[in-house]
């Protein structure tokens, strides 16, 4: 009797604690004499992958097992590599596809007709050909929105929710979230000394296109002001609010932590280059738009650092090893049932499964009225009694 196969893979931006999940899979499936075939490079390796071509299957297919998988949680990353590919909206066919029917003639925001293809019967067939079961993935709001679509069109899917902005729908946490906060944490209190030193205002940007939770953390527990895109803040007062502070400080500086998405009132935030699978495209630095504003209305000097894709890099801290361990196992034992359209999860501050998001609703947003000061523009310390660890539900 042929073995029993799982595919699993890794899309969109790498967070620390990606590889504990295949290892811990690998491991497992180890003991139950089940495969695991990794797709390499997220949903490309499904849509781009020729079964024909030993060169493709090279590039897109990695088995995982006991050996390969030994060392890898003892660093950041993903080993099977990752991409923003998006199955249902690829703009140019690989090349053993070019001539088959695939086309999805789109709209685009100008009204131009934009040439995509949907290549989810690819995916089928490429699964087919692989003979995998049941599939892993593992990723934020766009890999898991996918993820929803091919759950609708038969294939079993569990998710795993992996996301430094920690904003995916029905879980309290995403893996990569807490080594983010670490690392933001440190970048701030490390360069504290110099922003002190030359007595100016500190500028931090990090990730946060939608939601501010890695903007609002950093600034919980490194104690500094704020922006988060769910709350236009008014300029005038914020500056106001910074000079008071930096004016009452014996080192005469003063802190603000940014997410990337967020904006003031009458700023609109502003993009740049092309869209990527998405729909998404990069934006403008936010810190480096207040900077000019504070330079330019009081006079003083500032200093702007962008932690972005530091956050993100490097080894795990202890939580997300923790969590990626445990979220992987959860997966393992929902295919294990047969279970699928569900996520390993965090609910109330216990690990569950939970409904793989919808992606029609977006990320999970902060509560601004429960966790966002919007009269000193810093996180509320208040009336946490009760709350799971994270301090915020789900939605």
């Amino acid at each position: 009797m042929p073995k029993k196969r799982i595919g699993i893979l890794t899309g969109g931006g790498d967070v620390p604690g990606l590889n504990s999940v295949l290892k811990t899979v690998a491991y497992r499936s180890s003991e139950d004499d089940v495969e695991v075939v990794g797709i390499r490079r997220g949903w490309e390796g499904l849509t781009h992958l020729n079964c024909d071509d030993p060169a493709s299957r090279r590039r897109y297919v990695m088995p995982l097992n006991r050996e390969n998988t030994r060392t890898i949680d003892r660093r950041g990353g993903t080993v099977l590599h990752s991409s923003r590919t998006n199955p249902a909206k690829v703009h140019k066919l690989p090349d053993h596809l070019v001539g088959k029917d695939f086309p999805v003639p789109l709209k685009g925001q100008d009204g131009t007709a934009t040439q995509t293809w949907d290549l989810s019967q690819q995916v089928l067939s490429n699964l087919a050909a692989l003979k995998i079961e049941h599939l892993i993935a593992i990723g934020g709001d766009d890999t898991l929105g996918y993820a929803a679509k091919l759950d609708k069109l038969g294939v079993k899917v569990i998710a795993i929710p992996k996301t430094m902005d920690n904003d995916v729908r029905n879980t309290e946490y995403c893996i990569g979230f807490s080594t983010a906060i670490t690392r933001a944490s440190d970048a701030i209190q490390r360069q504290r000394t110099t922003v002190a030193s030359h007595e100016r205002i500190g500028i931090f940007r990090v990730f946060g296109r939608d939601a501010g939770f890695t903007a609002l953390y950093a600034a919980y527990v490194t104690s500094i002001r704020c922006l988060i895109p769910e709350y236009k803040v008014d300029l005038e007062k914020l500056i106001r609010l910074l000079v008071e502070e930096k004016d009452a400080n014996p080192s005469n500086y003063a802190l603000i932590v940014l997410s990337e998405g967020a904006e003031w009132q009458g700023y609109a935030m502003q993009e740049y280059g092309p869209p990527d699978a998405y729909g998404h495209r990069k934006k403008a630095s936010i810190a480096e738009a207040l900077a000019e504003e504070i330079r330019r209305r009081s006079g003083l000097e500032t200093m702007t650092s962008d932690l972005t894709y530091d956050l993100r890099s490097g080894d795990p801290d202890f939580v997300d090893k923790l969590v990626a361990l445990t979220f992987g196992n959860i997966a393992y034992d929902a295919i294990l049932e047969g279970k699928s359209g569900l996520m390993s999860a965090l609910v109330d501050g216990r690990y569950d499964l939970a409904p793989i998001p919808d992606p029609h609703l977006g990320p999970r947003k902060l509560d601004v009225a429960t966790t966002y000061n919007i009269d000193r523009y810093r996180p509320m310390y208040a009336n946490k009694r009760g709350l799971p660890v994270f301090l915020n539900r789900t939605s």
